[in-house]
């Protein structure tokens, strides 16, 4: 974060470079600058380029140490990796190629240092090679600072005097140059053609810069000479400071914000971002934002943030936004008032270890982003998002490890709808699965009993699900849903005449409700109508249930002679034994028969009673009616080939080519159910080919039964119904009733490994990032389009998702393909493209191009949306440093601002 953010970029480049310079001469040393034959440096025409360092410690002597006579006051450390020389005529030591001092706490490497014992100076500087290139400069450093490289430096140890040409350092993405600098005994430096850039080449091109040509920089001030923008090599000298004269502190500093201007189609001219900034402390600060528009719309936003270094780091804001649209009096004018909260929050591990704590809010009216363009930033992906969510978390640790708990509070809004659920709190109790029935002090083999695990689980919900504006009405909260589930999970797991694993599970789960309904039909003039009533109390529901079972694999392969040598079947079936009872029986007391307000039994269109579960609709459900006594079945496929490989020679060398991963077919048949006893079999599997540049994925259902039509007395409308018979006796074996395809493509796979790469590294540094740059990696990592990677000459990525369903005569079909890839014109210019189609809605989905141009120091883009709602192009220039992301150059056309 900047130093002083409320002040001009020119104070910004001041206090930058007293921060780099002031470091560097903290332990009182300043040179004098000439090359090894005595002549001045040309400072202007030699690049910067800092070489590595390499130390050679057999070549290391020491200078005259203290107490000697003519000595130095502190040890002198020196090797070079060329050669050393002593002139003990002069009292003069030569270090030449990569030579290396150690005096106090300064560490400075050159291709060529001098050391005088008579005037007690030092000298480094670069040498000339072969070629002609002044290499090896003079590489400066600290314990605490950064590397700086200079063209040249001499130094006094008496006077602690010296001086320097052709500074060079980064900061923030950000380069700073000096021609001249050089510092006296009172700590004072001084400054003369100093540079200020966003492009770190010596000659910068495409750049934004500030020169400086004479400063001064004390302690607690900073006096500037006169300074003037430069761009494109073109000095501005009419946008020039004459002096300044500035404090100078390390710490944030409040100030004004200044706004940005322009014009909006539908608001008007407006002002826009002009606020207060307040630096708090070193831990937190604080923005105040306002925009006004002169059609009478405004905005205020009010933003904190904060950090604790190795604690935990986040920020909030609040928005609040008055639009009106349109002419007043006038059919097409509306107000309106909206808001937006946000919180973000996150803590480091080692902070408090076995404690987790962190949050991520986005809340408010669902028309906050339309309305004000996504406070008008014209974000798309603000402006066209369909829904928000939140989320608070808590999580402990007990028992070394063994007992986890948790706890969230949740938001999900939809925006289209207006819908929102709130689940205020959620917790979860888990007990990780311990064998009650073995001793730590075993020996041997653990015995059949000593293999039963057993483990505990708890959750707590409270739920709220209504419309946003009557979400906090007495009605509402009414009708808040919550409830307790307690899971006690027992299980024994033994292999069995070696090829057979043997699985057995008891489950027990208890269900502890608040509320439950009663249900009965009134008699009203219109006919009978349902009435559900809502009876407060302590309800418990419980249910059980009991599964056996084996499994085991089985292996086939077929040899072949020629290229194809193999192929393989891994073949894993299993079957278990499954019961449960019936829990709506009336001793469980869970159901209860639905009759009429004359207390009749309502009859189904078989006869029978029809019931309702008195936890209808609960969290957590209800028992199961119904009992169920069956066999469970489920087999596994996974073929693959293997081939010779044509890159190895010696004809050992195979290949295995994955043909179909997880084809599973799985169901059940309740031997105790009156009809339907055999369920649907459903099935799903996934494969990928060439070179697994496609992958695909299918699943599936078959239903074993048939259906026929019928017509309600009364009524021409014809509805459709299952029977208790087979397909087969039909002529089918089964009828397809669902059927998805899922296919993704890339024809340059490096493209999406370079991406990959690119984001684990990044992921590496989050913790450093700012909240915004944290924002920037989220996007990057959840849409391919937004990461730009100039390495990669071209990329063709496509996806098809097709799904059909009959659950009786009809059929819907739905099948999207999504096209997105992107190319580059020459290395510095690349193409994005982003388009589908919809073969249900006959039409062209979201399409968007953008082109970018890498201005090396600067990023330029232009975006493009041809047609549809969100039709608009905008065009962006934009500095890469990090400190300077704010200097931006936007223009853009689009459906929410034309001009």
């Amino acid at each position: 974060m900047s130093n002083l953010k409320s002040v001009s970029i020119f104070f910004k480049v001041i206090l930058f470079l007293a921060g780099t310079a002031m470091p560097l001469w903290a332990s009182g040393q300043q040179f004098i600058v000439q090359d090894s034959l005595g002549r001045p440096l040309n400072l202007t025409q030699d690049s910067v380029r800092q070489d590595s360092i390499k130390q050679d410690s057999t070549r290391q002597d020491t200078v005259k140490k203290d107490g000697e006579a003519g000595g130095l006051t502190s040890v002198v450390l020196s090797n070079a990796e060329d050669s050393t020389r002593t002139d003990r005529k002069n009292n003069q030591l030569h270090l030449y190629g990569n030579a290396k001092i150690k005096y106090e706490d300064m560490e400075l490497t050159a291709d060529y240092i001098r050391i005088d014992n008579n005037t007690r100076t030092m000298f480094a500087s670069g040498m000339i090679d072969h070629n002609g290139k002044y290499k090896g400069r003079p590489i400066f450093k600290t314990a605490t600072d950064p590397p700086v490289t200079v063209d040249s430096l001499i130094f006094n140890f008496d006077s602690k005097k010296g001086k320097t040409y052709g500074v060079f350092t980064e900061m923030d993405g950000a380069s700073i140059q000096a021609k001249e600098i050089k510092k006296n005994e009172y700590n004072e430096q001084f400054i003369r053609h100093g540079f200020y850039s966003t492009c770190n080449l010596p000659f910068p091109h495409t750049h934004f810069g500030i020169q400086m040509s004479k400063v001064i920089l004390t302690e607690n001030q900073v006096v500037s000479k006169s300074a003037y923008m430069v761009v494109e090599q073109v000095p501005l000298r009419f946008i020039m400071i004459p002096f300044g004269f500035f404090p100078k502190t390390n710490k944030r500093q409040s100030g004004i914000l200044f706004p940005t201007f322009g014009e909006d189609f539908s608001r008007g001219f407006f002002m826009r971002d002009a606020g207060y900034y307040i630096g708090i402390n070193d831990y937190w600060d604080a923005e105040l934002r306002g925009n006004l528009y002169s059609k009478g719309s405004w905005e205020a936003n009010a933003r904190v943030r904060y950090k604790k270094n190795y604690k935990y780091d986040g920020g909030f804001s609040l928005r609040y936004a008055y639009t009106k649209n349109g002419e007043e009096n006038t059919p097409g004018f509306s107000r309106a008032k909206d808001f937006n909260i946000t919180w973000n929050h996150s803590q480091r591990q080692e902070a408090n270890p076995g404690t987790t704590f962190s949050a991520s809010v986005n809340a408010g009216t669902g028309s906050y982003f339309s309305n004000t363009a996504a406070g008008g930033s014209y974000d798309y992906n603000q402006i066209t998002r369909n829904n928000m969510s939140s989320s608070i978390a808590y999580g402990k640790t007990f028992a070394d490890g063994k007992v986890n708990f948790t706890s969230s509070l949740s938001h999900r809004q939809d925006i289209s709808t207006g819908a929102v659920n709130l689940e205020l709190p959620t917790f979860n109790l888990n007990v990780a699965t311990f064998n009650p029935f073995d001793s730590k002090d075993r020996v041997g083999e653990q015995k059949w009993y000593q293999r039963i695990t057993m483990g505990y689980s708890m959750q707590g919900k409270n739920s709220i699900n209504a419309g946003d504006s009557v979400l906090f009405t007495k009605e509402t909260l009414k009708k808040m849903q919550n409830g307790i589930q307690h899971n006690i999970p027992i299980s024994m797991s033994l292999n069995v005449a070696k090829y057979f694993q043997f699985n057995t599970s008891v489950n027990y789960t208890e269900r502890w409700y608040f509320q439950s309904i009663r249900k009965f039909y009134d008699n009203t003039p219109q006919g009978y109508e349902e009435v559900t009533d809502t009876v407060q109390g302590f309800n418990r529901a419980y249910d059980y249930s009991f599964s056996s079972g084996f499994s085991t694999k089985v292996y086939g392969q077929k040899n072949f002679k020629g290229k194809l040598a193999a192929i393989r079947h891994v073949i894993t079936p299993s079957i278990n034994f499954n019961y449960r009872p019936d829990f709506s029986e009336s001793k469980y007391g869970f159901y209860r028969e639905q009759r009429y307000a004359d207390g009749t039994p309502v009859l189904d269109n078989q006869g029978r009673i029809q019931k309702y579960s008195i936890f209808q609709n609960a969290i957590y459900g209800t028992p199961s009616a119904g009992r169920s006594m069956g066999i469970g079945f489920s087999v596994d496929n996974n073929i693959e080939a293997k081939v010779r490989s044509e890159d190895d020679t010696t004809g050992t060398g195979f290949k295995k080519i994955r043909i179909l991963q997880g084809l599973t077919f799985s169901g059940n048949y309740n031997f105790v159910a009156d009809s339907f006893k055999l369920s649907n079999i459903s099935f799903s599997g996934r494969t990928a080919l060439f070179d697994d540049k496609l992958g695909l994925n299918f699943n599936g259902s078959f239903d074993p039964y048939r259906y026929e039509t019928y017509t309600t007395p009364g009524s021409s409308t014809v509805s459709y119904r299952r029977i208790n018979e087979y397909a087969i006796k039909g002529g089918q074996l089964a009828r397809l009733t669902q059927f998805g395809l899922s296919m993704d493509f890339s024809f340059n796979p490096a493209a999406a490994k370079s991406r990959n790469n690119n984001l684990d590294e990044m992921n590496k540094n989050k913790t450093n990032m700012t909240p915004e740059q944290q924002q920037e990696l989220a996007r990057i990592s959840s849409d391919p389009n937004a990461f730009v990677d100039f390495n990669i000459p071209w990329n063709i990525a496509a996806s098809f998702s097709f799904q059909y369903s009959k659950p009786f005569a009809e059929s819907r079909i739905t099948s999207t393909i999504n096209l997105h890839g992107d190319f580059s014109i020459t290395p510095k210019w690349k193409v994005q493209y982003n388009t589908g189609y919809d073969f249900q809605m006959k039409k062209l989905a979201l399409t968007q191009f953008n082109i970018y141009r890498d201005l090396h120091c600067w990023d330029m883009s232009f975006g493009w949306v041809p047609f549809g709602t969100y039709r608009s192009y905008t065009f962006n220039i934009r500095v890469k440093a990090s400190i300077l992301q704010d200097l931006k150059l936007t223009k853009r056309n689009d459906y929410y601002n034309s001009f």
